[in-house]
């Protein structure tokens, strides 16, 4: 069992709800067990403006009093408050699988840079707030990051309570966890579902749940509706860049820099290898922390599917191919901007709320031989959500621009699971007491609950900020 703070008497297990609570972003869950504190994930909240007031809020307890922090995986969502915690108080260990421990580090490192170099901005402007964190915070954090579970594995949070990390399918190394407490001839068995990973793409694992849990805790982003198809979305992609190199536009691509970009990489690999690019085409990867993500990926190939597991085996590289080019520094970036012939730019932000995609926006929004091509969620706030909703000006870099750029979204690649795999991971286990419906708009929500009952699941609850629930426990 791991050192924690001491144990002060507890009852049944509670849970409270910090993040992600009739919404999206923030995930943060307070688990009372075991006369301890813990919590599932610290994520930030993102929308209008990454740096917001709302993540400098209170968090909603005492980080000194938690004993212990159960990371489910490294989007910024998930892991990005994190450092607040520990500038905070926290001590405690920070529990994760090996691959999210290495792509947390990426991410909030990254993130500590937007946080002062937007602090320095604000200066320059008057602005008299300090960055919600800083590197220095972010060492001290990844120094917690002392223990690693892998699927399957179990770690013991307090007498009579553990934690059991399952593969959730979502990113690399992504975790749902089970916590389970036992005492006096009662047991609470609690499962968060983390994000959770679709179907039929064959990159990463399927989803894989423990059979048994009292309690599910789930994310419901797509809880409302279906993607497209995966081979209908490759189709849609391959022709809207076919079409946009046919008018000699740029193809733009906002992306994540966990998961979606190696996706990306690794269909476009195929199709190179099928003759589809044209022979003076290149394909741009303008995001540093995709390419240090893109490395880490390489390390982990028992994580992925057979076909991708083999080829890093075999020592081949399933995200490169000649075409490719990374932009590592602010000048091969700039460079881009001269280059001739067909071109396609992955780069962050996959919401476009900042990164360097943002410059390449600037500089084709109103060129209607371009293309616009989102693969991922857009959150509400975001400029990426404004522009799928069919805005036709922006302000951009202090600038109103009109929308002439020809734009897609494609949800097919998207990593959340849509409402047929949440019912389909749902099936897998034996019917709880209780869902509490979390990381979803109202709409989302909504939706999922409706169908719920469908499948037996006839329980169900939607938490709102700060709510708590208390888990009697059951004979076993």
């Amino acid at each position: 069992m791991l050192a924690f703070l001491p144990i002060h008497p507890g009852g049944p297990m509670k849970l409270t709800f910090h993040g992600a609570a009739r919404r999206v972003t923030g995930s943060c869950h307070q688990v009372s067990a075991g006369g301890r504190e813990f919590l599932v994930d610290c994520g930030m909240f993102q929308g209008h403006d990454d740096m917001s007031h709302e993540n400098s809020q209170p968090l909603g307890f005492d980080p000194r009093e938690i004993s212990a922090v159960l990371l489910t995986h490294a989007h910024l969502d998930h892991c990005g408050r994190l450092p607040l915690l520990v500038k905070q108080g926290f001590r405690g260990p920070i529990i994760s699988t090996p691959a999210t421990r290495d792509l947390a580090s990426i991410v909030l490192l990254d993130a500590a840079h937007i946080l002062e170099e937007h602090a320095l901005h604000q200066a320059r402007h008057g602005g008299k707030d300090l960055p919600l964190y800083t590197n220095t915070d972010v060492f001290d954090t990844l120094r917690l990051f002392q223990t690693s579970v892998e699927y399957g594995g179990k770690v013991s949070l307090a007498p009579g309570v553990d934690a059991i990390f399952h593969d959730a399918g979502h990113i690399l190394g992504s975790a749902s966890v089970q916590i389970v407490e036992r005492g006096g001839g009662l047991r609470t068995r609690t499962l968060f579902s983390g994000d959770l990973g679709s179907s039929g793409r064959g990159f990463l694992n399927p989803p894989a749940p423990p059979v048994d849990s009292d309690v599910v805790v789930m994310e419901t982003t797509y809880g409302d509706r279906n993607h497209r198809s995966y081979e209908d979305s490759i189709a849609e992609l391959k022709s809207k860049i076919s079409e946009t190199f046919k008018r000699g536009g740029t193809v733009l691509i906002p992306t994540f820099a966990l998961e979606r970009t190696q996706e990306i990489l690794y269909l476009f690999r195929e199709w190179d290898g099928e003759g589809f690019f044209p022979a003076e085409a290149k394909v741009y990867l303008d995001s540093p922390m995709a390419i240090r993500s893109t490395d880490v990926f390489e390390r982990y190939s028992r994580d992925f599917s057979p076909a991708i597991r083999d080829m890093l085996d075999r020592h081949e590289d399933p995200f490169h191919f000649e075409r490719l080019v990374m932009a590592r520094s602010s000048d091969d970036s700039r460079r881009i901007n001269s280059a001739k012939g067909p071109s396609i730019i992955l780069a962050g932000s996959g919401m476009l709320s900042g990164g360097r995609m943002m410059y390449h926006i600037e500089r084709e929004i109103d060129n209607p031989a371009s293309s616009l091509i989102f693969v991922g969620y857009q959150g509400e706030g975001t400029l990426g959500r404004t522009l799928v909703d069919g805005a036709r000006k922006i302000r951009i870099f202090g600038s109103e621009r009109d929308v002439r750029i020809d734009m897609a979204m494609i949800n097919g690649f998207s990593a959340h699971a849509d409402q047929k795999d949440l019912l389909a991971w749902c099936r897998s286990m034996a019917v709880p007491e209780l869902a509490i419906l979390v990381h979803g708009e109202d709409r989302s929500m909504e939706g999922f609950r409706k169908v719920l009952p469908g499948i037996g699941w006839t329980r169900s609850t939607m938490p709102t900020m700060g709510e708590s629930i208390t888990l009697p426990g059951l004979p076993g």
